[in-house]
């Protein structure tokens, strides 16, 4: 897992090309002003959504990995509480290959990432998004799905 911000991307650049591909995809569109959908950055293999909704309680957020994706989060306004764990441990409680999603039973650690922020999990990461912060509130986003 990483956590950063667009300032730093130029680190990542020999870390894997597809990767930056999504991070300069964020850097260089102005994504406050996207509506909500999906934007392709190269094909299947990296892709955008962008996403509003307002954020959850802990008892409405489940803990998800993918197996063909890492995800980088990018909150683009409001603030967003999430979960990291590796997948070591954790215990699954649903397939969704179909959508490369999986829902696992896990405890973690928690963070907050502000507008500006990224975060990148891996296909060896588990994750919690959506949690609200100091209580539901809005929050705008771009998940960019880069295949691994």
């Amino acid at each position: 897992m990483i956590i950063d911000t667009l300032a730093n991307m130029e680190f990542y650049k020999g870390l894997n090309e597809q990767l930056y591909k999504g991070l300069t995809f964020l850097k260089e569109n102005d994504v406050a002003s996207l509506p909500v959908g999906r934007y392709d950055i190269d094909g299947d293999a990296v892709y955008a959504l962008v996403q509003e909704y307002k954020t959850h309680l802990p008892k409405e957020c489940r803990w998800e990995a993918h197996y063909k994706y890492t995800d980088i989060q990018y909150v683009v306004e409001g603030s967003e509480k999430m979960g990291w764990n590796t997948l070591d441990g954790v215990v699954k409680t649903e397939d969704r290959p179909e959508n490369d999603v999986y829902f696992f039973d896990a405890e973690g650690d928690h963070f907050v990432l502000h507008a500006g922020q990224f975060a990148v999990f891996t296909t060896q990461d588990a994750h919690r998004p959506g949690l609200a912060v100091d209580g539901p509130a809005p929050i705008k986003k771009v998940v960019v799905k880069v295949a691994m």
